[in-house]
């Protein structure tokens, strides 16, 4: 049988428009903006992007680069490979390029001794610490670059395509890069699938070797419901943080990166956390479970199969804006019978104005058994014909 083409399929759907407010209401929603070069404002629950500044180009995380550390070793403790109770060596390739003699952030630990997984991490999270980012790697993998190859392997896994690492806390590399969206994306993950270690990252001082460091996360305390994560700053990624706080049971996620000083780099984020907790309206769009739409299926007893919300989906629209909402369901079709109820086959996109502010996934509502031959036969014609007319018509 001739293989079928594999396409991006795309429905348009309006959804809502929302005006009748000022124009100096909407004006206000408008211009909020911020000096960091890179940023990008997260809703938790929803993955909404409520605010985004050049999110997707590449940059230097610096030592932002440890929630990537700290989630592989969350994941192994998380299967049992180790335990926060294990005692991990200080070698001196640790001592020397992360310790003391480094000159870098360190949590002091002392060559050749051993040190508790927990106290590693509270040295790497809390106090920043080069030393026990590379013991952690030489403890868990035996050494640095077969821990970013975990760290690589973990972040194609879980999304963050725009991501490369190269060592596990932060020193220049040309090929160590990220981007503002992966960082909220890869907290995120970081604090719905690890609450039991996620805790660490709200510490706001930590004591190791007589020497008691303070978290150097500004935004632990400012009042403002902060609860991590972690910053960081290199000659070649200026000051950089991601935040996270929660409000009235909603929770933002919050990177900014590039700006030229500690002071920028607490104010921006504070902005922005406010902003994102406090500026925008909750729309209601689809319940779990909501019939969203239905796309078409190749060579099945039926012709289309419907899909619904796997969670609820709701938008966030800032205060005093009347920006149309309008969604896409995308999938990469066509899609080919049989299809099981609960398959993951397309996408919802809703863009407010041209910014894409939500990306949920979407679900078979039920099955759709395999046609009889002359169905298949007859939806096999049909593709070849759009394939052509794509091809010669329309270019794709």
């Amino acid at each position: 049988m001739r293989q079928i083409r594999r396409h991006i399929r795309v429905f348009a759907l309006a959804l809502l428009a929302f005006s009748g407010l000022s124009g100096a209401a909407r004006a206000q929603g408008a211009q909020f903006n911020t000096s960091a070069p890179y940023a990008i404002v997260m809703d938790a629950e929803s993955e909404s992007v409520l605010f985004e500044k050049s999110a997707d180009e590449r940059m230097s995380p610096a030592s932002m680069v440890k929630i990537m550390t700290a989630e592989i070793v969350f994941k192994f403790l998380r299967e049992g490979r180790i335990t926060l109770d294990d005692a991990f060596p200080i070698s001196e390739n640790a001592w020397r390029r992360g310790g003391a003699p480094s000159g870098g952030s360190s949590m002091f630990a002392a060559i050749n001794s051993r040190v508790r997984v927990e106290d590693l991490l509270r040295g790497l999270i809390v106090q920043s610490g080069n030393d026990a980012a590379i013991a952690l790697a030489e403890g868990i993998a035996g050494g640095e670059e077969p821990f970013a190859a975990l760290m690589n392997q973990r972040a194609r896994e879980l999304g963050l395509r725009d991501s490369t690492f190269r060592n596990t806390w932060g020193r220049s590399d040309p090929q160590q890069k990220t981007t503002a969206r992966d960082l909220a994306k890869l907290s995120l993950h970081v604090i719905k699938t690890y609450p039991e270690y996620y805790k660490y990252f709200g510490e706001t001082e930590f004591t190791w070797n007589k020497i008691r460091q303070l978290n150097r996360n500004p935004l632990l305390t400012m009042n403002i419901g902060a609860d991590g994560l972690k910053t960081g700053n290199i000659d070649e990624s200026g000051y950089g943080l991601v935040g996270s706080a929660v409000e009235q049971g909603q929770r933002v996620i919050v990177v900014v990166n590039g700006l030229k000083n500690g002071r920028d780099r607490a104010e921006e984020a504070r902005k922005l956390i406010v902003f994102g907790l406090r500026g925008f309206d909750h729309r209601p769009l689809f319940a779990q479970g909501d019939v969203v739409g239905s796309i078409p299926v190749f060579g099945g007893a039926q012709g289309r199969v419907e899909l619904v919300a796997e969670r609820p989906i709701k938008a966030l629209l800032p205060r005093g804006s009347s920006e149309r909402l309008t969604a896409r369901i995308v999938y990469t079709g066509p899609i080919v019978a049989p299809v099981r109820a609960g398959d993951a086959i397309a996408r919802l996109r809703v863009f407010r104005g041209q910014t894409l502010t939500l990306d949920a996934p979407l679900r078979a509502a039920h099955d759709v058994e395999q046609g009889a031959l002359h169905q298949r036969a007859l939806d096999a014609g049909f593709e070849l014909i759009g394939g052509l007319f794509r091809k010669y018509v329309t270019g794709g």
